[in-house]
């Protein structure tokens, strides 16, 4: 395969999930022993943007009480070591490679941490790597660049015993600091409420002293954060609670945050989705975040899905896989594996490019995507394939994607397979755009709707689309050859798109 094919797909490149050295990371398993959680994670899928395969969780408080006695919590590192058998057996069933297992603030800080690793090791064969909590900052902020290549900001990952800090700048994690101000860790500082938020301010301050407070956003990683995003989302009566990517204004946050220590969160748990021992760290986990917001001054504050574990995954990519739009990559992935002709979406965007020439390259970007899931759901229902499209893209794992991203690649997904809007279940979820983005979504959508059957195989060969905008002329040049293509159905949606494009439609036969 020559560089022509690089070329064509610019700036998007070869698709890398094609090269078996990046097959090779297409099952990993990942294994995170925390302070208040032990969590087995199988990644599986496009190399760049791995799906999660198997995912548990077993909510074992090893840290609990840390503080008063020194060790693991008894009954938590009882109920830790069953998981850990139970999750080597099932990497077993699924014939992985050596789990990857790591062990952070819990088991690092108690007097028993190195006979637990001993007994884990005796009985399960897991051999777990203890890090400390400059390297636990580092894998954390290598989880953020896994779905954000050009985050730019402050990480800072919440766990039950500690938090970190990392700058997150150029597709690299710098400067990084631990601190002991995970919930479970404060709940033993002694003199009360009081007490806890004078430590944690006078912690912070320090914090920002050595990481300075320079960073316009801050990315959260870690349980606590999630389950107070969730909060958040519910309060706002937020359409679409899909937490990656979920953005947050610090005075929005500030208004969530004094709600939560308003609320009774046991009546509002269930709405969300929380447990109840997630569900009791998070007021202590709400103290610290108002305070870091105060002495940090994010201007935008960003919710990451990934952490530690996806961190792991990255560390295995070659930098040339890290490189690479984790968007794209899982769209290339998601056409291979269920379009009913896998390799058209490239086709597909080559004939309507000539429609988004001069949108941003971020919105191209979106174009792309849209092009290559156009028909990954064709085996729904004809009539729920708009539908299908619309909630498979808006709640899928995809990285790389601001939620306002999510609803236009939705939108022109759902009008790929349906001219109308009306009468459907997401009118809430489309407000999140504005109606000059609504009317754009609609226009690509429409013009794959054309494209796709207007020729089932390279119909950027056999006709060409040519937009004027100042006189609002939409031109189609189809090649002699061709013309028998342009039947009744495809006049009519190619008037449809002429008129998404509040234009007049006009069709030459080339001679």
């Amino acid at each position: 395969m020559d560089g022509t094919e690089d070329r064509n797909w610019e700036p998007f490149g070869r698709p890398l999930f094609k090269d078996p050295a990046a097959r090779d990371l297409s099952r990993v398993g990942v294994v995170d022993i925390g302070s208040n959680s032990v969590r087995l994670v199988v990644f599986d899928g496009a190399a760049r943007s791995p799906a999660y395969f198997y995912n548990e969780k077993i909510m074992c408080g090893l840290g609990a009480g840390i503080n008063q006695s020194g060790r693991l919590n008894p009954e938590g590192r009882d109920r830790a070591l069953k998981a850990l058998k139970r999750f080597q057996l099932l990497a077993k069933g699924m014939k992985l490679a050596p789990l990857t297992a790591v062990a952070t603030a819990a088991v690092r800080d108690a007097e028993d941490g190195p006979e637990f690793r001993e007994d884990v090791l005796r009985e399960t064969g897991l051999h777990m790597h203890v890090i400390d909590g400059r390297e636990e900052a580092r894998l954390s902020g290598q989880g953020v660049l896994l779905g954000w290549p050009d985050a730019d900001g402050l990480m800072c990952d919440i766990g039950g015993s500690s938090m970190e800090l990392a700058v997150i700048k150029d597709g690299q994690v710098g400067k990084r600091v631990s601190s002991g101000l995970g919930p479970l860790k404060l709940e033993g500082v002694k003199g009360g409420k009081k007490a806890m938020r004078k430590h944690i301010t006078a912690v912070l301050a320090e914090l920002a002293e050595e990481m300075g407070t320079e960073h316009k956003r801050l990315y959260l990683v870690g349980g606590s954060w999630r389950a107070i995003a969730r909060l958040d989302m519910y309060r706002r009566d937020y359409p679409l609670t899909v937490l990656h990517e979920y953005r947050m204004s610090p005075k929005a946050l500030a208004t969530t945050l004094k709600w939560v220590g308003k609320t009774d969160l046991d009546e509002v748990r269930s709405h969300t989705g929380t447990s109840s021992t997630r569900m009791a760290l998070v007021p202590t986990a709400a103290e610290v975040l108002k305070r870091l917001i105060r002495t940090f001054h994010p201007k935008e504050i960003a919710v990451s899905s990934y952490g530690i574990r996806e961190g792991l995954l990255y560390e295995q990519m070659p930098d040339r896989l890290r490189q690479r739009d984790p968007l794209i990559e899982a769209c290339r992935f998601s056409e291979m594996k269920d379009a009913r002709m896998p390799g058209f979406g490239k086709s597909l965007y080559a004939f309507i490019r000539p429609l988004v020439a001069n949108e941003p390259s971020h919105r191209r970007r979106l174009v792309k995507a849209a092009c290559l899931l156009h028909d990954v759901t064709w085996r729904a229902h004809p009539d729920y394939r708009h539908e299908v499209c619309f909630d498979n893209v808006t709640r899928a794992n995809l990285g790389g994607l601001t939620h306002e991203e999510r609803v236009f690649l939705g939108l022109s997904l759902l009008h790929r397979y349906k001219n109308s809007r009306e009468n459907n279940r997401f009118d809430r979820t489309f407000g999140i755009l504005d109606e000059k983005l609504i009317a754009k979504a609609e226009m690509v959508g429409k013009a794959m709707r054309f494209g796709a059957m207007f020729a089932v195989d390279e119909p950027h060969k056999k006709a060409a689309l040519a937009w004027r905008p100042k006189r609002k002329e939409l031109f189609l040049k189809i090649e002699a050859d061709a013309a028998g293509l342009f039947g009744e159905v495809a006049e009519a949606r190619f008037q449809s798109l002429a008129q998404a494009l509040g234009g007049e439609g006009f069709v030459k036969i080339a001679t």
